[in-house]
């Protein structure tokens, strides 16, 4: 049975590994994509075709049943908060690289933890609090406050942090209840529900193949990247996984480099470092406290 435990944490972290190299093409896509076509237009095309992917998969393993749901509303405010957070996200990639961008967002697990204690009623240690505030430094060290680097747009990226960690803590809640994939189907159908409404203002006909093609790999890098984290976390435990989130920063700055030539500057990397080792030390303090209760 250890032997057993082990080789599904082995493939668990592959599976995440991979999750995260999918999200970290979405990002660098997305970036390259919205240069040439309308914000909004992009938001739609990267739930339109995720939406399509999910539903040929979904649906001959769930059939009619995927859209059985205890809480429809709760889907409704979830599909919402995910639109509101892409179309942040892809509006702050339009601002900033990729890697420091991806770096902000991976504070999201560090601010949700500190939220849990008084939305979702868990203890939060001190160590976690200090991790916390660790990561917040590294996110001023990247944008930088009160210098040439920081404007006001920049505060776009902090406010995905807000509403992203909001959407976290609803998709913990709902994970209790819900079915992953009725989850999974129902938010990409609102997503693109939702996306399709400014379609009529933003509409851009699309002629080249290489940005139609970007368009579609937007679409299935997010549905890949979002099945491979659920069967992931079905063979890992969450706090097994957690530490190794953080590749996707790696991959993001990969992606930058590759794609547009950029590398961050000291600063930026100071921050990233902070802001990585904060979630790192959070994922085992994890693993430390989860060891400790099974030894109790």
């Amino acid at each position: 049975m250890p032997h057993q435990k082990k080789h599904n944490a082995l493939i668990g972290i592959c599976l995440l590994l991979f999750a995260v190299m999918c999200f970290a093409t979405l990002d660098t896509t997305s970036k390259r994509v919205t240069t040439e076509i309308p914000l909004m237009m992009a938001v739609w095309a990267r739930y339109f075709f995720q939406a399509l992917l999910t539903t040929a998969v979904v649906l001959p393993i769930k059939g009619l049943d995927v859209v059985k749901t205890n809480n429809p509303r709760q889907q409704i405010t979830r599909g919402l908060l995910l639109v509101s957070v892409t179309g942040l996200a892809f509006a702050s990639l339009q601002l900033m690289p990729v890697g420091e961008f991806t770096a902000i967002v991976m504070t999201v697990p560090l601010l949700v933890t500190l939220l849990a204690t008084r939305m979702l009623g868990e203890h939060v240690s001190t160590q976690r609090v200090v991790l916390v505030c660790g990561g917040f430094i590294g996110t001023l060290i990247i944008v930088r406050p009160g210098t040439q680097v920081f404007g006001w747009p920049l505060l776009i990226p902090l406010a995905l942090v807000v509403v992203n960690a909001g959407f976290q803590l609803l998709t913990s809640k709902m994970a209790r209840t819900e079915d992953a994939m009725t989850t999974q189907f129902y938010t990409t159908w609102i997503g693109t529900a939702l996306a399709s409404v400014p379609l009529f203002w933003f509409w851009t006909p699309v002629t080249d193949t290489q940005l139609l093609l970007e368009l579609v790999l937007m679409g299935v890098s997010g549905c890949i990247g979002h099945f491979l984290l659920i069967l992931a976390f079905e063979r890992s435990p969450a706090g097994t996984l957690m530490p190794y989130m953080y590749a996707q920063i790696g991959f993001a700055m990969l992606g930058d480099w590759l794609i547009f030539q950029h590398v961050p500057d000291h600063g930026s990397l100071l921050g990233i470092g902070l802001i990585t080792l904060s979630g790192l030390a959070g994922g085992l303090l994890t693993l430390y406290e989860l060891r400790q209760k099974t030894q109790g």
